[in-house]
């Protein structure tokens, strides 16, 4: 993954503004034909309600391509040793497979798919250690299940809600283990919050 490093001074954060800007593991039928690419399933909801379900998946895609280039990051940097490593490549793996589906339903509902970013402002002159990597992938991975939390209220389209809790549950699981490999409480509380 390649990040313009002139421009990693701060952390960007379009993963928590998902939330402003716009949990089930079982999808229904419905949801999964419109993840899986049946257009006329995905449009049934009409052109403007379907217009502020793109507008919210674009945010979301924004957010998976941020995490696939974060990742990226803490691949490359060497400071990850060989287990951390495989887990940071594997979610990795998970951010690309939710932006490839989340592009596909944009087109399927008519909408655009959003132009990738560029570049990202990471806080790579902070990454020093092994623990500087997993605090930063934890933080993102964080906003994540917050910014998914915020958007799942807001789709017309109920069964985008119920995909968008899947990969909320996928989000969540990241944060815990990555919590887990920093010596914290993987799951600090019985409500998220």
């Amino acid at each position: 993954m390649h990040t313009d490093s002139k421009s990693t001074r701060a952390v960007a954060l379009p993963r928590r503004q998902f939330l402003f800007q716009s949990a089930a593991t079982v999808l229904s039928g419905t949801a999964i034909a419109l993840l899986a690419g049946k257009p006329a399933l995905a449009r049934a909801a009409g052109d403007d309600k379907a217009a502020s379900d793109v507008r919210i998946l674009n945010t979301a895609l924004a957010a998976e391509r941020e995490a696939v280039a974060a990742y990226g990051v803490g691949a490359e940097s060497g400071l990850l040793s060989q287990g951390v490593l495989g887990v940071a490549v594997t979610f990795q793996g998970h951010h690309k497979e939710h932006a490839d589906v989340l592009a596909s339903t944009i087109r399927d509902l008519g909408g655009s798919v959003a132009e990738p970013v560029k570049s990202h402002n990471f806080p790579v002159d902070q990454l020093k250690s092994e623990a500087d990597v997993l605090k930063f992938a934890a933080s993102l991975e964080r906003g994540a299940v917050s910014a998914y939390a915020g958007a799942i209220p807001l789709f017309d389209n109920r069964d985008l809600s119920k995909a968008a809790a899947s990969i909320l549950a996928d989000e969540a699981m990241h944060w815990a283990v990555l919590r887990q490999a920093l010596g914290l409480d993987p799951v600090p509380g019985a409500f998220f919050s």
